[in-house]
């Protein structure tokens, strides 16, 4: 049976990803309306309900909620909208890179590796202090899991890994590989803290000082090297009997998502949810020793430098007692860990 021109429209969409659609759920999320966010995209109102359709059927779920007028996004229309904006940023960003670089064949492009968590808003936030202090650079980011970017800087893919560790453990197990010794530079200081949503008085909706009452915990996957500095808060605090696991991610933007949803507890980094706390989207829960203080701290391989590279690590060798970015406002704490 022939297929109308509408179906194999959406058909197409569905089997070949377009990022642009990323651009017109975005424009449908601002408008909360199909014929403005058309009108905004340049295209006809069926045109544009096409696309938006098809991008469903590539993601395989409901991304918009078309129940109610105006339209909203689907909780999971958020978080793969978020993904998607993110992803098109870098992809812009690594294309003008591109052509800066081959309009000037004798610079070298500087390869930064970083935890998706630091990628999100620490890295940009430190590279623009960094230049500002050392000059321009050219340079790109593969935002990866840990292991993946440490596997990567030994294979001399990328020239630093931007990475959390605990501030008593300089090394970290993860650098005990001696056919390849790693470097760390502490170049930032984070912490973890312990989020949910708030209720209407601006309490958070999970209050760890209820007795007995299991709280949902929105958690790290175990690939994600982040999850050991929470688990061994959990073991030292007796958390393990009151945290109930109901969602797992790697990546702490997902996380994020969900504990602004009020799926549940998230411990995450300060540097990531400082807007959503200022804003009162997110609050803190739980007593003020729960945060977990991190090192951010930046890596290299003895084995793959340069001259630009050693330059770079030499400056920040002599910079580390100068912070290039700001430390996060620490915001105060009240009795039941609300923002003030």
């Amino acid at each position: 049976m022939l297929c109308s021109p509408y179906i194999m429209q959406i058909l197409h969409y569905a089997t070949v990803m377009d990022i642009t659609l990323f651009r017109d759920l975005d424009q449908l999320r601002h408008t909360g309306n199909f014929s403005q966010a058309a009108e905004l995209s340049h295209i006809s109102q069926p045109a544009f309900s096409r696309r938006i359709k098809g991008l469903e059927v590539w993601a395989g779920v409901t991304l918009v909620d078309r129940s109610r007028q105006p339209v909203k996004l689907t909780p999971a229309g958020v978080q793969l909208l978020e993904a998607g904006l993110q992803a098109f940023a870098r992809i812009e960003a690594e294309r003008s890179q591109i052509l800066e670089a081959q309009s000037l064949p004798d610079k070298y492009m500087v390869t930064f590796g970083a935890q998706h968590s630091i990628g999100w808003r620490f890295y940009p936030t430190w590279l623009q202090a960094f230049e500002q202090a050392y000059g321009p650079i050219l340079s790109r980011l593969r935002a990866d899991d840990l292991p993946v970017c440490l596997r990567d800087l030994r294979a001399g893919d990328v020239d630093f890994v931007i990475a959390y560790a605990a501030p008593d453990d300089p090394a970290g197990s993860l650098l005990s590989d001696r056919a390849h010794p790693v470097e760390t530079l502490v170049i930032g200081k984070d912490r973890l803290v312990p989020v949910c949503k708030p209720a209407r008085g601006g309490a958070p909706i999970f209050n760890f000082y209820n007795d007995g009452v299991q709280m949902p915990f929105l958690r790290f996957g175990d690939s994600a090297p982040i999850s050991l500095h929470i688990e061994r808060l959990v073991r030292a605090k007796g958390l393990g009997n009151r945290l109930h696991t109901v969602y797992e991610n790697s990546m702490a933007g997902a996380l994020r998502i969900r504990a602004r949803d009020g799926a549940g507890v998230a411990w995450l980094p300060e540097s990531l949810v400082a807007p959503d706390l200022s804003a009162g989207i997110l609050v803190r829960t739980g007593p003020a020793d729960w945060c977990i203080d991190l090192d951010v701290r930046l890596m290299r391989s003895k084995k793959n430098t340069n001259h630009l590279t050693r330059t770079i690590w030499s400056f920040l060798e002599v910079r580390k007692s100068v912070p290039l970015v700001p430390p996060t406002p620490v915001l105060k704490d009240d009795p039941e860990g609300v923002e003030a």
